[in-house]
């Protein structure tokens, strides 16, 4: 008796169940049909290489008896990544790569930040020629300004070693010490604009009656910009910051260019610098193994900081 009422009043719960799932799967079809133009492309040009990427990172070509025959791609596990992390040579070049940032990151936006609030002053003249001035750094294409740069700074050819020679000072910007403030200037040079530009148009959403409150009430210029502009555009500085620490991680063309006028400067300087040198050397595999690992440090440092910012977010 138990058993014929459960039955009977299972099998409408079954039918019930088996059309809302079926309601389910009809609404998803149009929403599947609309993200499909994003997500193929998504997948097809971005997951699959990262996904190739890793699988290449787990394997290591393999040449059997006296090198003469046809080398074969062999499982190695993670025997990749502890060779690239046992390099001494790509250890500094990750380790390079962040004491350009910790100094570099900060300076270039604090330029920025300065720039976008004398651009948003009211007796700022000649607005818009500024701007331009301030972004025609960024519009150039980056090998071309690192090889206007490599000019600029190559012993012989410098006007900034010729000035400085003229003053006693016997300057050279490509020696081992001056490598890496020269690729921290070049670099604040030409994304100061691009940051600049985001920061200034978080300034021009800020309320105008903000600033003339504060101004009935006496507050200076000074104190509108530190106290109101800057609070109000805290999330521009945060996701400056994080492309920041991102491009600084990538860093290649400026080391790559400079090279040619400084010899001295090692092919394995930076990470994707000593990738693309593994890259030359046939080495697919090891080049793999460190662009994983320099994603995974960019990845670690972007997402560090943005929970640093959270949590004082939350303290405030």
């Amino acid at each position: 008796m138990t058993t014929a009422l459960h039955e009977r009043t299972a099998g409408p719960a079954r039918a019930a169940g088996a059309r809302r799932t079926g309601r389910r799967r009809r609404r998803g079809r149009p929403v599947a049909l609309f993200l499909a133009p994003f997500l193929i492309p998504f997948a097809a040009f971005y997951l699959a290489p990262i996904g190739y990427t890793l699988y290449q990172s787990l394997f290591r070509m393999h040449r059997s008896g006296l090198g003469l025959t046809a080398p074969t791609q062999v499982f190695v596990g993670l025997a990749n990544y502890a060779t690239a992390l046992g390099d001494a040579d790509f250890r500094g070049s990750l380790l390079r790569v962040l004491l350009i940032g910790l100094v570099q990151v900060p300076l270039m936006l604090l330029f920025a930040l300065g720039l976008a609030l004398l651009l948003d002053a009211k007796s700022t003249l000649f607005k818009r020629v500024f701007r331009l001035a301030f972004f025609l750094p960024y519009a150039l294409p980056g090998v071309v300004g690192a090889i206007m740069w490599s000019y600029l700074v190559a012993p012989g050819l410098s006007p900034i070693t010729t000035a400085a020679h003229h003053l006693g000072l016997h300057l050279n910007l490509t020696s081992d010490a001056m490598l890496a403030p020269t690729i921290g200037n070049m670099l604040t040079w030409g994304w100061t604009g691009y940051n600049m530009l985001i920061i200034y148009s978080a300034l021009q959403a800020i309320p105008a009656e903000l600033s003339e409150a504060a101004t009935m009430d006496g507050c200076s210029a000074w104190g509108i910009a530190w106290r109101i502009k800057v609070p109000l555009v805290r999330p521009a500085l945060v996701l400056t910051t994080v492309f920041s620490i991102i491009g600084t991680a990538q860093l290649y063309n400026e080391p790559a260019i400079l090279h040619n006028v400084a010899p001295n400067l090692s092919s394995t300087y930076t990470p994707i610098y000593a990738a693309y040198d593994a890259v030359n050397a046939d080495n697919f595999n090891a080049a793999a193994t460190e662009s994983v690992i320099l994603a995974l440090l960019a990845f670690v440092l972007s997402f560090g900081f943005l929970k640093l910012v959270q949590r004082k977010g939350a303290a405030l």
